[in-house]
């Protein structure tokens, strides 16, 4: 059997990294040994950072993290590390602005996605856009940031870029919602020649039929490219008698063609289990954001918000999490499907 590698990938020789533990049954995902690696209070005026997004940057590691302010209005803030688990944030929010220069902060920002297509890092959050939306913008240096104009109209949240253009064109994961605390959501993706008009909407996959995705799914990190297909990260989410819980998956799609679905594990990868996933502002949150990963190991770093409270990290193989996801894999006929109708 070919060995499974990373496409376009570089070599991150200081990522975060703990062995597997001994005895580890199910996914082959572990959680680092000190989570939560971000605790609550992290810097004045911010009550709670977690749903966040991080890279290397320069040598060292950089970050965009959901910073819920003490009045309860969330925005982005901007966090560095040399080791990608000790942060330190700016005490101001990232200053947004328009194409002219002039200030243009977002009403709120939550959720941010982090991704590098060539040489320019794009950020996504939820916003409000006469409803909740997806917010954009773009930096070369880290200095200046550039809102772009919104991609979609209302409603609509979780958008995640894909770290290069396939076939030209830029591509975004998104789930439709609607103004609430959505009880459904399927994700689908578009295509953009510019990153301002967005069309060829496709769908990619549906929540699932496994009770831990019953409910509603959305994009996490950004896909990862591999010699198997594109390596997704995501988020499903069942309900309870006591709420949602938020739980991670994986599934791989088609490297030319992502709306469809190569593989897609049946089992979660992690679910709420720990202190910090079980009990916090919003309880049972595990929702993948970001990660970081190593092409001359194969190792990968998965960077997720537990209970809305609290950043942790976990940890797989590449091999292993992409041998575990085909070995579980359970298609629908719409995840077959090249997503239109």
């Amino acid at each position: 059997m070919a060995k499974v590698s990373f496409v376009n990938g570089y070599n991150l020789p200081n990522i975060p990294w703990q062995e597997k533990p001994e005895g580890l049954s199910g996914a082959p995902v572990w959680r680092h040994s000190e989570n939560p690696i971000i605790d609550r209070n992290p810097v004045e005026g911010v009550a709670r950072i977690f749903n966040s997004a991080v890279m290397p940057y320069e040598g060292k590691f950089i970050g965009v993290f959901r910073g819920e302010q003490t009045d309860g209005i969330p925005y982005i803030y901007l966090g560095y590390s040399d080791d990608a688990i000790h942060w330190t944030f700016d005490k101001d929010k990232i200053p947004f602005e328009d194409e002219n220069g002039n200030p243009f902060m977002p009403r709120y920002a939550y959720d941010p996605r982090l991704v590098k297509v060539e040489d320019t890092y794009y950020i996504m959050w939820c916003t409000d856009f006469y409803g909740a939306a997806i917010g954009m913008a773009k930096t070369k240096d880290f200095k200046k940031f550039v809102r772009i104009e919104n991609p979609f109209i209302p409603y609509n949240r979780n958008a995640v870029l894909f770290p290069r253009k396939v076939n030209g064109n830029f591509l975004m994961l998104s789930r439709p919602s609607d103004s609430g605390h959505t009880p459904f959501g399927d994700i689908f993706l578009s295509e953009s020649p510019d990153m301002t008009y967005w069309g060829k909407h496709r769908h990619v996959m549906s929540q699932g039929s496994n009770w831990w995705e019953s409910v509603k799914i959305g994009g996490g990190a950004a896909p990862i490219e591999t010699s198997e297909g594109w390596l997704l990260f995501y988020h499903g989410v069942s309900g309870t008698c006591n709420g949602f819980v938020y739980s991670i998956g994986g599934a791989i799609l088609d490297i030319d063609n992502p709306s469809i679905v190569k593989y897609r594990c049946k089992n979660f990868l992690l679910t709420p289990e720990e202190w910090y996933e079980e009990r916090g502002f919003v309880p049972n949150v595990c929702f993948p954001c970001a990660t970081l990963s190593d092409a001359a190991t194969g190792r990968i770093a998965i960077y997720y918000g537990a209970a809305d409270s609290y950043v942790g990290v976990a940890y797989t193989q590449l091999e292993e999490v992409v041998q575990y996801i085909k070995d579980n894999s359970s298609l629908s006929d719409t995840d077959k499907e090249i997503g239109i109708r």
